[in-house]
């Protein structure tokens, strides 16, 4: 079966086409090698065995010249701006292949998006390349333990003091926390009331006052913590844009990877639709195969329905950012709801359809199960997207 056949067509070009068959190929090899042991207890591994599994995976991701693609060119990037298509046809690639790898493309980007969008030139000259080449680990630090979906709800704190800005508080549901080299951490600053006193800092992993206060393990195994601030002194030249900025910083950064979550989603569904078509035909009962059932036909085209209605409003969002040039805030949003729900029910549909076998811990249908539950909660749970949809089209139209 040809596994990039969707991208024919008129939003992607040769290009996109041979970079997607490229990394196909690239992540097919690398899965084997990388993951293709045994794992552990639940179908999965030790956060031991996952820190080292995100290491190799940005490590190998970098020197296969991947990670060129979340950062811009001046700093050994391959786009400027971010190439929005780059990115989905990325994710969802590796996705299909991997939830960790796909897991530590994205937060290379996103984890230093803030950088691309509004560091000085010496943030990004320091930290960019790095990030490029693999030998640098990113991370994002946004969500608190009462800031979640409620971003102006943030706690953490950060004050000036000459030279440095002293943070206090604490982040939660970190991605590669506790591996990271560095984190953009966003903190309350107060120029003013709400999502306006917040501000975005860089800070280095092996800070005084910051330290990992404990290792999160979820559904989907991978780097998560809680992070603690204690008097952390941070330099001021590691602000990222202006005081009062940060809230908008995270925002952009989010609007352009928000759709790549949807690609994400369109892998794992892509893989669990694949697996359910070789059960099918392969299942005998009753004197026939599983296929031959109007159910399982019935259920079938649910499935492939259900992942090209999303698939066309991921590529849709990623082709008005790029093409267009336009903000893509409600683009985004339905991709990310339709594609994380859709998937769900795919990859649900898909465990049905093997029957026992489906939720047997370690296979590959079990395994999409549980990486696609979180996709319709990070970055914004549905309902959060809902509200966004909502709420861009109530706004006055010119």
């Amino acid at each position: 079966m040809n596994r990039t056949a969707h991208l024919r067509l008129p939003f992607f070009d040769a290009r996109h086409r041979a970079f997607a068959e490229e990394l196909d190929q690239w992540a097919q090899r690398a899965a084997a090698e990388i993951e293709g042991g045994e794992k552990g207890e639940n179908g999965g591994h030790g956060h031991g065995d996952v820190d080292a599994l995100c290491r190799r995976w940005v490590r190998d991701l970098g020197k296969g010249g991947w990670l060129r693609h979340c950062i811009p060119a001046g700093f050994g990037g391959a786009h400027d701006p971010l190439q929005s298509l780059y990115l989905v046809i990325a994710r969802e690639t590796l996705a299909r292949h991997s939830g960790l790898a796909d897991f530590a493309f994205t937060m290379q980007g996103l984890g230093s998006g803030p950088i691309t969008l509004a560091g000085s030139d010496e943030l990004k000259r320091r930290y960019l390349p790095h990030v490029g080449d693999g030998t640098a680990i990113a991370a994002f630090a946004l969500t608190e333990p009462e800031a979640g979906s409620d971003v102006a709800a943030m706690a953490l704190s950060a004050r000036r003091a000459g030279d440095h800005y002293v943070l206090d508080g604490e982040k939660t549901f970190i991605s590669n926390g506790g591996i990271a080299d560095f984190y953009v951490v966003f903190a309350r600053t107060g120029e003013a009331p709400g999502a306006r006193g917040i501000s975005a800092f860089l800070v280095e992993a092996g800070t005084a006052g910051f330290d990992i206060a404990e290792r999160i393990e979820v559904v989907a195994p991978h780097p998560l913590a809680r992070l603690r601030f204690g008097g952390s002194r941070v330099p001021a030249s590691h602000l990222i844009g202006a005081p009062g900025e940060g809230f908008k910083i995270a925002m952009r950064t989010l609007d352009i990877f928000r759709a790549g979550v949807a690609a994400a989603a369109l892998g794992f569904a892509r893989r669990a639709l694949d697996e359910a078509l070789a059960r099918v035909q392969a299942r005998k009962m009753f004197g026939q195969t599983l296929g031959d059932f109007q159910l399982t036909q019935a259920a079938l085209a649910d499935m492939a329905t259900e992942i090209d209605a999303a698939a066309l409003l991921t590529y849709r969002a990623a082709w008005l950012r790029d093409v267009e040039g336009v903000a893509t805030t409600r683009e985004a949003a339905m991709a990310k709801m339709a594609a994380t729900e859709g998937a769900q029910r795919v990859i649900d549909r898909a465990v049905q359809i093997f029957g026992g076998l489906g939720v047997g811990v370690g296979s590959v249908v079990e395994h999409l199960y549980r990486e696609i539950r979180p996709l319709r909660i990070y970055e914004g749970a549905t309902e959060v997207q809902k509200l966004i949809i909502g709420r861009d089209l109530l706004k006055p139209r010119n």
